[in-house]
C-alpha cells in the first residue's frame, strides 16, 4: 500500500472510532493541498471541537512539516478547536500529541513511539473517558 492510501485508510479508521464513541467526525477534502489552512479531521461533540493532523507510521518515528503544524494552529484558532497531532504506529494503535509536545528541529517536527507513549494520550484519554 502506498503512503497516500495508508494515510487515507488510517484517517477513515479514526473517523469510525469517533463515530462509535458518539462524536461527529469528518475528513477534510483537500487538506494540505489548498491555500486555506485545514486539518485532516474535524471531530466534535456539543462540548468540544478537535482539529487533527493525522499520520500513520510503519517505523518508530514520524515527521510533520512546519507548514502542517502552522496550518493546524491557524485553523484551530479560527475554528475554536483543540489542535492535536494524531499518529498511529503500526501494531501500536493511536496516540494523540499536543503540538507543544512535538520535537522541533527548526525545519520540521517529529515524534517517536517512545515520546508518543510518554507524552501522548490514548483515544479514550483524549475523549476524557479516563485519565
Amino acid at each position: 500500500m502506498n503512503a497516500k492510501a495508508k494515510g487515507t485508510s488510517a484517517e477513515r479508521e479514526l473517523i469510525h472510532k469517533f463515530w462509535a464513541a458518539g462524536w461527529a467526525a469528518v475528513r477534510v477534502a483537500g487538506s494540505g493541498s489548498m491555500r486555506y489552512p485545514s486539518p485532516d479531521i474535524i471531530a466534535a461533540t456539543p462540548e468540544r471541537r478537535l482539529a487533527l493532523e493525522c499520520k500513520a507510521s510503519g517505523d518508530g518515528y514520524q515527521y510533520i512539516g512546519n507548514g502542517d503544524v502552522d496550518q493546524l494552529r491557524r485553523f484551530s484558532s479560527i475554528f475554536a478547536a483543540e489542535p492535536w497531532f494524531a499518529v498511529r504506529f503500526d501494531g501500536e494503535g493511536w496516540y494523540f500529541v499536543s503540538l507543544e509536545d512535538l520535537e522541533s528541529s527548526g525545519k520540521a517536527y517529529s515524534i517517536s513511539i517512545t515520546q508518543a507513549k510518554s507524552r501522548g494520550l490514548l483515544f479514550d484519554e483524549l475523549l476524557g473517558k479516563f485519565k
